[in-house]
């Protein structure tokens, strides 16, 4: 029997965390990780309470923006805010946390990751805007693609 590392386990539960996602551009899941255990999770779509975009169709599509450009104009939150928010609803500290993504985080989640303490940062696929590497990188976040 052969068990998968850490880094895959946690990375096979963020693929499936992005299952749930209501973007219809990209989905994308994140889990916030400490010792081993699961703090949180999160993947990309509208706040709670509001119309998802594979309801209402997509805005940013609608207005022919490109991918890793106006992040602001968008229903949706990253998959990584909405697992620091859910961490934060739960009243969670996530000070030293590691995130699993299965997409690199953006400008606005490596700030939003920063500040709640991310140690570290698991990724598999990269995205065009690099900002957001940079920072962690500036941060003294470890970073790691897999």
């Amino acid at each position: 029997m052969t068990r998968p590392s850490w880094d895959e386990y946690f990375m096979q539960i963020a693929e499936t965390v992005s299952t749930r996602s209501t973007c219809l551009r990209r989905s994308v899941g994140a889990v916030l990780v400490k010792d081993r255990r699961i703090l949180s999770t999160g993947y990309n779509g509208a706040p709670k309470g509001c119309a998802h975009c594979a309801e209402t169709g997509c805005l940013r599509d609608i207005l022919g923006i490109p991918s890793g450009e106006r992040h602001e104009i968008c229903r949706g939150s990253h998959a990584e805010i909405n697992a620091i928010a859910q961490a934060a609803a739960n009243g969670i500290a996530t000070d030293g946390c590691w995130v699993y993504c299965t997409l690199a985080p953006c400008p606005f989640c490596a700030k939003a990751l920063i500040n709640a303490g991310c140690r570290r940062v698991i990724y598999k696929e990269s995205y065009a805007d690099k900002l957001g590497i940079s920072l962690l990188q500036e941060a003294g976040v470890e970073i790691i693609e897999m």
